[in-house]
């Protein structure tokens, strides 16, 4: 009885994710479409030079950030998206805690996603990388990836001039 039992659970639990995975191609492929409407298609092209930025990624920036100009500077674009320190002070004591909890949260795991890409397609990115993970974890030094890579992306939506690869 357990068996059969066991058996229908996992028979509706395999159908449950193929319909879930058709959600899902239907939703890409929606946001495929989107990309090359007038009112992407430029800003996308853009992003896609950007090593590690697919039109998946491009689009989750483009709706995520809407306006660059919005930013005045890098800092308060690596605010808006988490990559900062997490500081806690008292009197004169100052402690560093990690990255901020304070994040678009999207917005920063599309980064970090995108930044592991891009170390293994930009060479200037990788030796930055290596450099990092010489004294920290790698998953700290990929926070750092993404933020460079965060100014990347604003240098390109603002000056409207596609990424080119750094030679090293």
């Amino acid at each position: 009885m357990e068996k059969a039992s066991g058996d229908l659970a996992l028979k509706a639990h395999i159908e449950e994710l193929k319909n879930i995975r058709q959600i899902i191609a239907g939703l890409n492929k929606a946001i495929l479409s989107l990309s090359r409407t007038e009112a992407y298609r430029d800003n996308v092209l853009l992003l896609r030079s950007v090593p590690g930025i697919s039109t998946l990624t491009a689009m989750t920036l483009i709706t995520e950030l809407y306006d660059i100009f919005r930013f005045s500077s890098l800092d308060k674009l690596a605010s808006y998206a988490g990559l900062v320190p997490d500081i806690k002070s008292s009197g004169e004591t100052e402690h560093t805690r990690g990255i901020t909890y304070r994040r678009n949260a999207t917005l920063r795991t599309v980064l970090i996603e995108s930044s592991w890409v891009a170390v293994r397609k930009d060479p200037a990115l990788m030796m930055a990388f290596n450099k990092f993970s010489l004294r920290m974890k790698k998953t700290k030094a990929i926070v750092h990836i993404a933020r460079k890579l965060l100014n990347r992306i604003r240098f390109v939506l603002k000056n409207r001039q596609q990424d080119v690869p750094a030679v090293v």
